[in-house]
């Protein structure tokens, strides 16, 4: 079947299709002599594969490691369930940075509540999320202490571990 059939058939472009393959996620098929994709009937159960992991938060280089676990050594359940633990704990830990972060927000608005805006400080941007314009400038000059909070685990604060904003890279 030629790549516009398979995509169809599979909910995807024909450009995911072929980044799939350069991905290493979808084996490169057989070519017509005119040179056109020539997929088989296992390339839609091997997407229907693809997008379930990725549904499951695996990456495709994840999904990749899955696959070469199958055909190397067979069944990779124990690789598949090593995975899905390590996205269950940074999930977890996603779970709490954002639980932090709404805290902070909700306190944030309800400190608004309190403040008059004529009263505001024209050395500030806004008075609502305070010091942070001249607590960053202090930090970046060593003068004042780092009063970020700090997850377990997470290695001491220095400016540029606690001035730039926490990225959620997976694994």
């Amino acid at each position: 079947m030629r790549i516009g059939e398979l995509a169809e058939r599979s909910g995807l472009t024909a450009k995911t299709l072929r980044s799939y393959e350069q991905a290493g996620v979808l084996p490169e098929p057989d070519r017509q002599r005119s040179g056109y994709r020539d997929y088989n009937e296992n390339a839609a159960s091997w997407l229907a594969f693809v997008k379930a992991a990725q549904g499951a938060g695996l990456t495709l280089s994840e999904i990749r490691q899955v696959i070469a676990v199958r055909e190397q050594e067979g069944a990779p359940c124990g690789h598949v369930v090593a995975l899905l633990d390590a996205h269950v704990v940074e999930l977890d830990r996603r779970i709490l940075d954002l639980t932090a972060l709404r805290d902070q927000v909700v306190r944030l608005r309800e400190r608004s509540k309190d403040l008059d805006p004529s009263q505001c400080s024209p050395t500030t941007v806004c008075d609502i999320i305070p010091g942070a314009p001249t607590q960053l400038r202090a930090k970046a000059l060593g003068s004042v202490p780092d009063l970020t909070p700090q997850r377990a685990g997470d290695p001491p604060a220095t400016p540029s571990t606690s001035i730039a904003p926490r990225t959620h890279r997976r694994r």
